[in-house]
């Protein structure tokens, strides 16, 4: 049943230049939302955001994206804008563009419907720094895949978990004239009834279940050795006074054995997290289930939930306890979180109301399947004298990332890794009309470019890490992923 009526669309398309057609099904089947995550295969420039603890859904929206009529990609100073399937490349410094694009992305939508049914989707490269820091750029660009890349879903699908119910929201931008108002309404009912109809037509693949016993054999960017003394040099700066702290990282590689879908589906089991997500771009298709907040805007707060200090995951409850306490009682994990934590209260006190920054949770132990870190959570009340990409990038690249003071720390990271990090250590997320926004850091994230997976993970550098120590952390991080990918 559609619950927009043609008046309302009218009015609203006239007056706003926005309307919305939407549906709802209640008590949907499980299969249901498994042929959902089917069809976004299918869906080119597809997505899907969710959040999963121990395999169950942990977050109260499930939101899939479909057919969006505005593409927008940048690479350096160059834009390339894609309206309705018609290209337009633009020369300009592309964070104006980004910030007005976005700062322009607000009007009101039903109040029936979650505040997400609307959104700008995708990813920010960590890169993009260069927009607003002058940070050399000597790295190997081997990927070459865009700096930012933000889509515009017409058609977005929302799983309510806690109501059980799904909404089915047709969204409608007033970017070309109509003629025939109600054949227009007719055309864009229909299509929602035809998306439901397909829905249950699709079949789920349940090949992702099946496990391969074969151990992984997966190729580094950088040779260990290599590595390792690179560690040494980062040590030698910090020992000088240079900075505190620097993350470096390394990009694993291997051939994908499994559908991209297929692989998302076995990480939700494998390796649940926050935030899971999947976007199915033409050329590439990124997979993800992040651990950590980048920067969030709800409710007029900013939250910064900084992770820093690590170990793995034992073989069974008495081992795990044993690294929670080891973990908990290591000075030198304590000092870089208390040292990352502070990097985090400055990061909000940028775009936050004066003394409205407070440290809410502290030093709190959060397990996934094969790590376990120290967490802490950092708000403050949003300043709206500030853009939603202001925001942002008072919190780009997170220290977690780069490391403690920034500027020198992703000098030193452009002289020590081998290529561009690219979407590694960068953004991914959306934005609402309602001027709220909510990003990752990508982070356990595989990039998948001609059946090729691609991960890359690092670790923080201070004065005490013993440099074998740092590179085994590198590759506990990226197993999860490559297990699920095989």
């Amino acid at each position: 049943m559609i619950f927009s009526t043609y008046n309302e669309f009218k009015e609203n398309l006239k007056k706003k230049k926005f309307a919305q057609i939407y549906a709802i099904k209640n008590k949907p089947k499980l299969q249901t939302i498994e042929r959902i995550i089917e069809l976004v295969s299918l869906s080119k420039d597809g997505f899907i955001f969710e959040s999963v603890e121990k395999v169950k859904i942990r977050g109260r929206y499930t939101i899939f994206g479909f057919n969006p009529d505005l593409v927008i990609e940048t690479n350096n100073n160059q834009i390339i804008q894609n309206i309705s399937n018609k290209k337009k490349i633009i020369k300009r410094n592309p964070y104006d563009y980004l910030n007005k694009l976005i700062n322009n992305f607000r009007f009101k939508t039903s109040k029936e419907l979650p505040l997400m049914s609307a959104m700008l989707a995708g990813y920010f490269g960590y890169d993009i720094i260069r927009f607003k820091e002058k940070i050399p750029n000597n790295c190997k660009n081997d990927l070459k895949i865009p700096d930012v890349k933000l889509i515009r879903p017409q058609l977005i699908v929302i799983h309510d978990n806690e109501k059980n119910k799904i909404f089915f929201i047709q969204n409608i931008y007033g970017l070309k004239k109509i003629k025939n108002f109600k054949k227009f309404y007719l055309l864009k009912c229909d299509e929602i009834n035809k998306f439901i109809a397909k829905i249950n037509n699709v079949c789920s693949d349940i090949d992702y279940l099946k496990i391969n016993k074969k151990k992984i054999k997966i190729k580094s960017n950088i040779t260990k050795k290599k590595f390792l003394n690179s560690i040494s040099k980062a040590k030698a700066l910090i020992n000088n006074g240079e900075i505190f702290q620097v993350v470096l990282s390394q990009r694993f590689e291997n051939k994908l054995n499994k559908t991209p879908i297929n692989f998302y589906k076995k990480l939700r089991i494998l390796n649940p997290s926050p935030f899971m997500f999947f976007f199915n771009f033409d050329k590439f298709k990124i997979v993800g289930s992040s651990p950590e907040i980048l920067v969030r805007v709800r409710n007029n707060k900013i939250t910064i939930r900084p992770i820093a200090g690590t170990r793995p995951r034992g073989r069974n409850f008495k081992e795990d306890n044993k690294f929670k306490k080891e973990l908990l009682n290591d000075k030198k994990e304590i000092a870089e979180h208390l040292m990352l934590l502070d990097l985090g209260r400055n990061d909000v006190g940028k775009v936050s109301k004066i003394g409205s920054v407070k440290v809410d949770q502290k030093f709190k132990i959060e397990k996934y399947s094969h790590v376990m870190h120290i967490v802490s959570n950092v708000v403050g009340d949003f300043d709206n004298k500030n853009t939603l990409l202001d925001t942002l990038f008072a919190g780009f690249p997170a220290g977690t990332v780069s490391g403690a003071p920034k500027i020198r720390a992703m000098e030193i990271i452009d002289d020590l890794e081998m290529s561009k990090r690219k979407l590694y250590a960068g953004a991914i997320g959306y934005f609402t009309p309602n001027n709220e926004m909510d990003t990752c850091i990508a982070l356990r994230t595989a990039l998948i470019i001609d059946n090729k997976i691609y991960v890359q993970s690092g670790a923080g550098i201070v004065a005490d890490s013993i440099p074998l120590n740092e590179y085994k952390e590198t590759v506990n991080k990226a197993k999860a992923l490559f297990e699920a990918a095989n």
